[in-house]
């Protein structure tokens, strides 16, 4: 029980220490690079490699294959929460936020409470969620990319973003140390890097440059995450856990081009 404990304590700092560390840095580089590139970094998948390496770690490499099966699902749902911030950020910030997060609520809600529990399920929610939420950000909402806004740096504005980063961040990998590998997957989803990013570039570039983050950065973060996700939940069932991690973040390193390209199309410009 010790060792559980100590694994555990390790994997919170770590989740601690990369969410914070990666939020401010994807928000930085948004604002100066721009809505493209930052929302293309904040997709890639980084907490949820920690959360399943540690959950396989502190239980089993069968644990994390089924924490990564509900994960592309959740995605979805993550997909739904930006489609609904796009469409609210205009209300303003706040409300935006919590009507999104309210969704995210009661449909996870209703996953959880259906069981489901299956690969082709998840996949399924996940494809058709990626595809409504390609069409309705490129053919209805036309949201166009945004250029870097200059932010006058000071070390107490990056620690503090960090440090509240890293808390929510820090926060969900212990709500998922309570709940079975299941509901660990799905909590280590929580949208806490999609909220972060999205408040902060709204504070900093307002309504128009944060909807242009959020674009990019829902595409990416659904694709790729999702890739990881299937990858490594297979990978778990015939490599060891560390084998298995390697192998699923090269095929997301894969997958990341293919979605860089979908970016490129999405703001029709080449960096």
């Amino acid at each position: 029980m010790e060792m559980l404990d100590q694994t555990f304590l390790i994997k919170l700092a770590l989740s601690f220490l990369v969410g914070s560390v990666w939020i401010t840095s994807v928000t930085v580089i948004a604002e100066r690079f721009g809505s493209k590139i930052g929302g293309f970094i904040g997709g890639l998948p980084s907490t949820i490699v920690v959360a399943l390496l540690f959950i396989g770690l502190s239980q089993s490499t069968q644990d994390a294959s089924r924490a990564a099966v509900m994960i592309p699902m959740v995605m979805g749902v993550n997909g739904l929460f930006i489609l609904i911030y796009l469409a609210r950020v205009h209300k303003g910030l706040v409300q935006a936020l919590l009507t999104a997060l309210a969704v995210w609520f009661v449909v996870i809600a209703g996953i959880v409470m259906s069981g489901v529990e299956s690969a082709f399920v998840s996949f399924l929610v996940w494809a058709i969620s990626l595809g409504v939420a390609y069409y309705i950000t490129e053919h209805v909402m036309h949201i166009a990319h945004k250029g870097g806004v200059r932010v006058p740096y000071t070390t107490r504005q990056i620690v503090t973003r960090g440090v509240v980063s890293g808390f929510i961040i820090s926060l969900a990998v212990l709500i998922s140390r309570l709940t079975g590998p299941v509901i660990g997957g799905i909590a280590s989803n929580f949208p806490v890097i999609f909220m972060s990013t999205l408040f902060i570039t709204y504070r900093t570039g307002g309504a128009e440059f944060s909807r242009a983050v959020a674009k990019t950065l829902m595409i990416s973060g659904m694709i790729n995450v999702g890739v990881y996700s299937f990858t490594a939940h297979f990978a778990y069932h015939f490599l060891d856990l560390a084998s298995g991690t390697l192998l699923a973040v090269i095929v997301s390193g894969l997958s990341a081009m293919v979605a860089y390209r979908i970016i490129r199309k999405l703001t029709q410009e080449a960096v």
